[in-house]
């Protein structure tokens, strides 16, 4: 199973920074523009006008390295947890 985080970044930052490279390997996480997200077949995302928004997907196992991640990163406006099959 799988996991992907719907994640608002704050004015000003830096999409770049969201994961560290420790984290980006050890987790196997893929981040994800919304372009990228639909290129790849995700459906059905709205349409996040002029907001920066990134989505992050994980295996399920390491869900809770992520979300500690972004939960401790200023940058993170707010981020909702999705399991997909």
């Amino acid at each position: 199973m799988m996991v992907v985080f719907e994640v608002f970044l704050a004015p000003g930052a830096d999409p770049e920074t969201l994961l560290t490279a420790e984290t980006l390997k050890e987790t196997k996480a893929q981040v994800m523009t919304v372009e990228d997200a639909r290129k790849v077949g995700f459906a059905g995302l709205p349409d996040y006008g002029e907001k920066v928004v990134r989505l992050i997907a994980v295996n399920k196992s390491n869900a809770q390295w992520i979300q500690r991640s972004l939960e401790s990163n200023d940058g993170v406006s707010k981020f909702s947890v999705n399991d997909v099959d």
